[in-house]
């Protein structure tokens, strides 16, 4: 899961968005760190990736994926699944529109950035302005992504690669986040991704 589906399910958990969304910022043990709601946040975003690892569904996705590209389709797909959470929001969520929830979820980060670690500041001042969950649902926002990570960082620059997968496979990706994904929603909605 990447920001937008992590915000989301956060949501329908009742669990901190801001904990939920940093967690990937926050090395080791959180306790101490931050409040105990923040902690429970970086602690749900943990499980959250946890079972969506090792969920059959995503391991068939990760299938897909031609074996020059397996080491780093976690990361693609964990893109893409926002890519169709962004496309699919309005059949998924009743409660907000999209715009909606971007706006609750900045609203509810953004007052408590200077007590974050830096480069989760720097990713907020990025995702906020470019609207870049909304932008999700466009594939080209994907691909540049994809390309700019591989660019920042050399040892993942397979990322770029995969994205042809994904559009070969495109359908296919998509069917499985429509059966996985409202399985997330359920355990989330239940309280059962809350540790």
């Amino acid at each position: 899961m990447n920001f937008l589906a992590h915000l989301h399910l956060a949501a329908l958990s009742e669990s901190s968005l801001l904990g939920n969304l940093m967690a990937d910022f926050v090395r080791g043990s959180p306790e101490g760190l931050f409040n105990s709601d923040i902690v429970a946040g970086i602690r749900m975003h943990r499980r959250v990736d946890s079972l969506t690892d090792r969920h059959p569904l995503v391991i068939e996705a990760r299938h897909l994926f031609r074996c020059e590209f397996r080491r780093v389709a976690p990361i693609t797909l964990d893109i893409i699944w926002d890519h169709f959470l962004a496309l699919h929001w309005d059949k998924l969520e009743k409660n907000y529109s999209l715009p909606e929830f971007v706006n609750l979820a900045r609203s509810n980060i953004e007052p408590h950035l200077n007590s974050t670690p830096e480069k989760f500041q720097e990713l907020n001042s990025y995702l906020w302005s470019q609207n870049l969950l909304i932008r999700y649902a466009d594939m080209s926002c994907i691909a540049n992504v994809l390309q700019s990570m591989a660019r920042r960082r050399p040892k993942l620059s397979a990322l770029a690669g995969s994205y042809q997968d994904i559009e070969t496979h495109y359908l296919d990706f998509e069917t499985l986040f429509l059966q996985f994904y409202p399985q997330m929603m359920a355990l989330a909605s239940n309280k059962r991704l809350l540790e």
